[in-house]
């Protein structure tokens, strides 16, 4: 009887593993039946194994304004669109990169922990005030841009120093202070903006000489740069040159 027993259990040890040879799907085993006591082989089929799951999508930190990275357009990309809607408002298309270049680094999709948004980081009241439906969208962000920049300009008479100050902290803290505000962003914001519009204007091609290399009469268009000027009491001010 015992002979048997273990026969039987040889035979059935060696078709479980025909079977599972014949299939990796498919795995058996040997195991008392419960009511009688009998060895039976009982077939059991895995769950089919899941795909593979994507890995999480990376959250971006916008506690810091955009940097540039692979992907992100540069300058070249939004030239023709700047140069043209600088044309349009009668500014000067180095004023319009500079702003963009200190606001987002060129990065369409920037969003500032204030709700700033796009190029040139308009907040949603600034842009419903511009006609701006879709901050994402750089044509239409740079024209918003652009609108807002030539209402400053000609608010303060033309002076680049209030208009910078204004776009980074608003119309009512100049007014308040009734200069440049004393906020060490907005200041740090108008000096930036006012390096990269000058060396922006030295770098441009010489549209304004002639063919044979005369100077025209014509002036190029905005302040050269701004100068910052510390008085004698020791507070810190901003003039267009």
């Amino acid at each position: 009887m015992r002979s048997c027993f273990k026969l039987a259990l040889g035979l059935a040890f060696v078709a479980a593993a025909l079977w599972g040879a014949a299939s990796e799907r498919v795995a058996s085993v040997v195991r008392a039946d419960p009511r009688t006591g009998r060895l039976v082989r009982v077939v059991v089929t895995p769950p089919p194994s899941r795909p593979a799951l994507p890995p999480p999508a990376v959250a971006t930190s916008l506690a810091e304004p955009a940097k540039p990275s692979a992907g992100v357009p540069q300058p070249p990309a939004f030239s023709q669109d700047v140069e043209r809607i600088a044309a349009q408002h009668e500014l000067p298309a180095a004023l319009i990169h500079s702003v963009i270049a200190v606001e987002s680094n060129y990065n369409p999709w920037a969003v500032s922990p204030k709700g700033a948004s796009g190029l040139m980081q308009l907040i949603p009241s600034t842009a419903r005030r511009f006609g701006v439906t879709d901050v994402f969208d750089p044509v239409e962000n740079i024209r918003g841009g652009a609108k807002y920049l030539r209402y400053l300009l000609d608010l303060y008479g033309g002076d680049y120093a209030l208009t910078l100050a204004a776009y980074n902290a608003g119309e009512a803290a100049v007014a308040r202070y009734g200069d440049v505000p004393p906020f060490a962003e907005t200041r740090n914001y108008v000096r930036l903006v006012g390096e990269r519009l000058a060396a922006g204007q030295a770098a441009a091609p010489a549209a304004h000489s002639t063919v044979a290399g005369e100077p025209s009469a014509d002036p190029p268009a905005g302040p050269s740069h701004i100068r910052e000027i510390v008085d004698g009491d020791g507070s810190v001010r901003y003039v267009s040159q």
